[in-house]
């Protein structure tokens, strides 16, 4: 096995090699975290216009659900009413 000499410029070599490889390493990981927040970004912005049309969807409900029931409510003190008048 042949040693390997270690010279000024080899040692150069090694430094910059190494440091382009941690800088490579760093960029890899901020394009992951920026693919991560934009989906994030995405996500919450959807659910927000999901919540809105369900949110809408919901309130209409409850609004023909008190139509009824105040219908009912109205129809039972009718009753009663006539019940107290006979």
């Amino acid at each position: 096995m042949a040693k390997r000499k270690n010279t000024l410029t080899r040692f150069l070599e090694d430094i910059v090699d190494d440091t382009k490889d941690f800088v490579d390493d760093i960029l890899d990981r901020a394009k992951d975290l920026e693919t991560d927040v934009k989906d994030a970004v995405t996500d919450v912005v959807d659910d927000d216009d999901e919540k809105v049309s369900a949110s809408s969807s919901d309130v209409a409900g409850l609004h023909a659900a008190m139509a009824e029931l105040t219908a009912k409510v109205n129809q039972l003190a009718e009753l009663q009413l006539a019940g107290a008048k006979a």
